[in-house]
């Protein structure tokens, strides 16, 4: 089952929360991004109308002292109005990432760390209106069209030492019309791996590379053929994510397959390409069209 609207809103809020300074861009923008859906702009237009942003702000300066975090925002007494200005509110933090910054070390002073205040943010503020907002449309009615994201038809592949694999899955994927996302070939902009992986994980798909890479073995066996550790933590983190319908294991040659991977889609990597027919048809039933005529041509 898709992930809907509300629940892509929940997901940026989660790497807002665990985001670092040079991250909390990107979840930001992403939850402005959603909240900015074609299906909500009704919505958004009958809590911000009338609202006034900057006069909200400026009054809200006044409460400032001279001591940090003194400050306070002078919310009104009406929820609508409330959940309106904090909605034009998040799309300025968006807009501009060092005023997001100064807004959250201001308001929701929690420390010298300029990224606590946008952790405190998100929790006493952002967090909160994620949920309000949710409640709110959901009580104008029917939400059921509006709750379809738009389908993503980006592939993330998850690999090891095997390039020439990675390379196989990658140029098939690309002939049948579909992005692969390959982790190494993405901008560092100083973040961590597990950090790059979340920053490119808004793919409609995974695929994962099973490949002997390494060996392993419960203490005092013998070594047997293992997929690296990095493998499994992100075949772990994309069945988290996307759902266990959304992955799909290729596996090549002989090692050990976890015990708790059942229930995943796995394949031989088979140098006949009977793989490519069988990740095509996992791919179709996610969602993705398939042109089967370039499936069988490549």
């Amino acid at each position: 089952m898709a992930q809907d609207i509300f629940s892509e809103m929940n997901n940026a809020v989660l790497d807002l929360q665990a985001s670092q300074y040079q991250t909390f861009e990107r979840p930001l923008k992403k939850l402005a991004q959603l909240l900015k859906h074609p299906d909500l702009e009704s919505y958004n237009a009958d809590l911000t109308e009338g609202l006034n942003l900057t006069e909200f702000l400026a009054e809200s300066e006044k409460t400032g002292g001279s001591m940090a975090g003194s400050a306070q925002l002078v919310w009104p007494d009406d929820a609508r109005e409330t959940l309106g200005l904090t909605l034009l509110l998040i799309f300025k933090l968006a807009e501009d990432p060092n005023y997001a910054i100064n807004f959250g070390h201001h308001f929701f002073y929690s420390g010298s760390k300029v990224i606590a205040g946008i952790h405190s943010m998100t929790g006493q503020l952002i967090i909160p209106f994620v949920r309000d907002y949710k409640n709110y449309v959901q009580s104008k009615g029917s939400t059921e069209t509006m709750l379809k994201p738009q389908f993503s038809n980006k592939v993330f592949i998850v690999h090891g030492h095997d390039d020439g694999a990675r390379e196989t899955v990658a140029r098939f994927l690309e002939r049948i019309g579909l992005e692969a996302i390959i982790l190494h070939e993405q901008a560092n902009q100083g973040r961590t791996v597990i950090e790059k992986v979340i920053a490119n994980s808004d793919v409609g798909f995974a695929v994962v590379l099973l490949t002997p890479d390494d060996e392993g073995c419960a203490k005092g066996g013998i070594p047997e053929p293992r997929a690296r550790q990095n493998v499994m933590l992100e075949l772990g983190y994309f069945i988290g994510r996307l759902g266990r319908e959304k992955v799909c294991a290729l596996k090549r040659g002989s090692l050990e397959i976890p015990s708790d991977f059942a229930g995943v889609v796995w394949e031989n990597m088979d140098s006949s390409g009977g793989w490519k027919q069988a990740l095509a048809r996992e791919l179709e039933a996610a969602g993705h069209n398939i042109d089967w005529n370039k499936v069988m041509r490549s």
